[in-house]
């Protein structure tokens, strides 16, 4: 019932322009397992949009990456109508101004400039300081960043004021931030409990218990095994 509304709302979007009517339209280049891939899955998924997925290699680059992102030679990559736009981030903002229904970005100035900066601080702060802390061999080197990662996401902690960074409804903030579910779910890591960080242990589950969220996720083996390839190049 649920789907076949779904696939109802669809068409008459695609009637009317508001999404991509095929799937040719819209690819994305991403390894399955990838959070910064999955960013754009949840975003694609929000807004109702059509795309084929292209699956990539870390060890073995394809020609189709290496002409569509030539210059970081890294995924994920959105092509829309042979147009393509790389960065997580960027790529949320471009399919937020591509396709209106939905929104995941504030139309204030003031709020999307807020939004902005807190999803660059996830990038900056707590991303690579979170993959250091679960996936590094040296015990002190790990320690050291769990530390930093904790003091970022007291940051976090003080921000959210709502069920979402976003308010009621999963913004681009929500999106950027999924790792700390990611690392809570899928990775049996506890980055915080409820008593230290109550409000970010509450997020954690409603974000990953969203309708979007659930049904956009690889399963935990898919997940595990990129992970698996992550802790490798982090202990180069």
């Amino acid at each position: 019932m649920i789907n076949s509304l779904i696939a109802k709302v669809k068409r008459v979007l695609q009637g009317c322009g508001a999404v991509a009517a095929s799937e040719e339209d819209a690819k994305l280049l991403g390894i399955v397992g990838s959070p910064f891939v999955i960013r754009v899955q949840i975003a694609l998924a929000l807004k109702g949009i059509e795309y084929k997925f292209v699956p990539e290699n870390i060890a073995n680059k394809s020609e189709l990456l290496l002409k569509y992102n030539p210059v970081y030679k890294k995924i994920p990559v959105f092509v829309h109508k042979e147009k393509p736009v790389s960065e997580s981030l960027v790529i949320l903002e471009y399919i937020d101004e591509t396709w209106k229904q939905n929104p995941i970005i504030p139309s204030d100035p003031y709020q999307r400039a807020m939004a902005r900066f807190w999803s660059k601080f996830i990038d900056d702060k707590c991303v690579v300081a979170a993959l250091r802390s679960v996936f590094l061999v040296d015990e002190k080197e790990r320690k050291m960043a769990s530390e930093e990662l904790f003091n970022a996401l007291q940051f976090l902690e003080n921000e959210l004021k709502d069920k979402f960074f976003g308010g009621e409804e999963i913004g681009i903030v929500d999106i950027a931030a999924l790792f700390i579910p990611l690392m809570q779910e899928i990775a049996e890591f506890q980055l915080f409990t409820s008593e230290k960080l109550p409000k970010l242990h509450k997020w954690s589950g409603d974000f990953y218990n969203h309708p979007a969220v659930r049904e956009t996720m690889p399963s935990k083996e898919q997940q595990l095994a990129y992970y698996k390839v992550v802790a490798g190049i982090i202990n180069k």
